[in-house]
């Protein structure tokens, strides 16, 4: 009997150590390695859409934490990322870098320039017409857009210079794919090195906007309804073309 005893002591402590070893872990690769992430906004569709959950890989582009033990590739013109929102740094937003540091940023009839030479943007949407001068004549010191950032709004004209925006070292230009649905750098300026979390790695699942068939409802309990429906319906609303694609 106190043979038994101790296995089964023993097994209990094997077993939270177990347990104590997956958390430890879990924890480390949140923390360190991805993190989940979900597509707020239309601002790049059609390459990400709303309701589409990514994991970010975090490795990427290192950082001050990670590049004396491990390389990483510096941030190209192209990538996507995912970075704290300079205006507050507790949003994170998704966006495409289109203007490294040092470079010469400008839009002519909606078409991108970097130091003079034309982007090829295949993944680039328009949804609108071609109309708006300050989203699609940018940069112009002389129109301040609604919605722009007024620090920004001063700071960007100090940085133009021949009709072309230079991005100041250790920052970045970003653009949303959907270019006219996009609150993006023209609005609020650049994306410091640091604020970069990483690049979208995998779209781990993807969810179809339930508005069209979910059950109305306005009591407290909304939310509560909203998730056990979606539960419910789990199959029907998943984009199974989206989920498990790997992110270009």
């Amino acid at each position: 009997m106190e043979g038994s005893e101790k296995r089964r002591q023993a097994d209990a402590v094997s077993s939270v150590q177990a347990l104590l070893g997956t958390v430890v872990i879990a924890v480390f690769v949140i923390t360190f390695v991805v993190q989940a992430f979900q597509i707020p906004s239309e601002s790049m569709e059609n390459t990400l859409l709303i309701g589409d959950y990514l994991l970010v890989d975090k490795l990427r582009y290192g950082g001050s934490a990670w590049e004396h033990f491990m390389p990483y590739q510096p941030l190209r013109r192209g990538d996507i990322i995912v970075f704290r929102y300079p205006i507050n740094p507790a949003k994170h937003f998704v966006k495409r870098v289109v203007g490294l540091p040092g470079d010469r940023v400008r839009l002519i009839n909606r078409q991108v320039y970097v130091n003079g030479a034309p982007l090829q943007e295949s993944y680039v949407q328009h949804t609108r017409p071609a109309h708006d001068v300050f989203r699609d004549e940018f940069p112009r010191v002389n129109i301040a857009a609604p919605g722009m950032e007024a620090e920004w709004w001063q700071q960007m004209k100090k940085l133009v210079e021949d009709s072309q925006l230079i991005v100041p070292q250790g920052q970045y230009f970003v653009l949303g794919d959907n270019r006219d649905d996009s609150q993006d750098s023209r609005y609020w300026g650049f994306v410091p090195r640091e604020n970069v979390v990483g690049r979208p790695l995998l779209i781990y699942w993807s969810m179809r906007s339930l508005d069209q068939d979910e059950p109305a409802s306005t009591n407290p309990g909304e939310k509560l309804v909203h998730f056990a429906y979606a539960a419910t319906h789990l199959f029907q609303i998943t984009r199974w073309n989206r989920t498990f694609r790997l992110v270009d």
